[in-house]
């Protein structure tokens, strides 16, 4: 595992400083590391991806377990400098372990086809706070084989990503995330872990896809897609009721035939209501 003077000598060797553009914050403490890796229950014959793996801490906790990692990274000096720590510090397992050298937000069945026939894949990273949210929803949207993640983000993120109808955090993020299924909180990360030590909290999130549930890329994409527009334009205006809200959106019959009250805010729908709604709009597709 990696302590604080490993990482700055990594830092230093890859010449790297930590840059908020690319939400770099390396984790210096390995008990931080295997508690990530402990929530996250992976192990031996586990495909990992690790979005956003820096220096290596998480890397070699993840392939401690046994696992095999693909890591993604867009930053190209460290995207180098990973495979030395690994022979450095795990010679033995660098037979588990790839890096790739990009934008987590490109990859795709057709950029990554390695990782689209795995028979199951587990997202585990300390995500980049400025595009955890878009990351995590376009990967899950991308791999129906991705059945789980573990991750950290900034504590509003979490909070947001695991929300309940009617809270104040509870918003398009929420909603489009319980589409695919279940999420919860798995606990706070103190900022002094971090390298530089961030100006925010941190959390973990911890989720599961729903099995059975058919919806998704490999079912109706049209569905998804037409289920999301209702969920961006509820919550664009989030103090309007849904008649306002989706006006011109959805014909007002739909609202009696998806037994949703008009006069309720989008903020108080389940994921189902939502799809529902969308179902019993006799217009479906017709309309943005």
């Amino acid at each position: 595992m990696l302590g604080a003077a490993d990482i700055r000598r990594l830092a230093a060797a890859a010449d790297v400083s930590p840059t908020k553009k690319l939400g770099q914050n390396f984790v210096t403490d390995p008990g931080t590391v295997r508690r990530i890796v402990r929530e996250a229950r992976v192990g031996a014959g586990s495909r990992v991806v690790e979005v956003g793996p820096g220096l290596g801490s998480l890397t070699l906790g993840l392939l401690e377990t046994g696992a095999r990692v693909s890591a993604v990274e867009i930053d190209p000096r460290l995207a180098t400098q990973l495979p030395n720590t690994i022979q450095s510090y795990m010679p033995q397992a660098l037979d588990r372990f790839d890096v790739r050298t990009r934008d987590a937000l490109t990859l795709s069945r057709e950029t990554a086809p390695d990782l689209a026939q795995a028979p199951e894949l587990t997202l585990v990273s300390n995500l980049p706070y400025n595009v955890a949210t878009p990351i995590i929803l376009t990967l899950l949207e991308r791999f129906d084989n991705l059945t789980g993640f573990l991750v950290m983000v900034q504590k509003e993120v979490a909070d947001r990503l695991t929300a309940q109808p009617g809270s104040k955090t509870y918003g398009a993020p929420s909603v489009k995330l319980a589409w695919y299924g279940q999420a919860r909180p798995a606990g706070r990360i103190g900022r002094a872990v971090f390298w530089p030590a961030p100006n925010v909290d941190s959390a973990l999130v911890s989720f599961n896809r729903t099995e059975g549930r058919e919806r998704g890329p490999e079912h109706a994409p049209d569905e998804r897609a037409r289920v999301f527009s209702l969920i961006d334009a509820a919550f664009a205006q989030r103090r309007k009721t849904l008649r306002a809200a989706l006006s011109g959106r959805v014909d007002p019959s739909a609202f009696n035939a998806a037994g949703i009250d008009p006069k309720r805010r989008g903020e108080t729908l389940l994921v189902d209501e939502f799809a529902r709604l969308a179902a019993a709009d006799p217009r479906d597709g017709e309309l943005p």
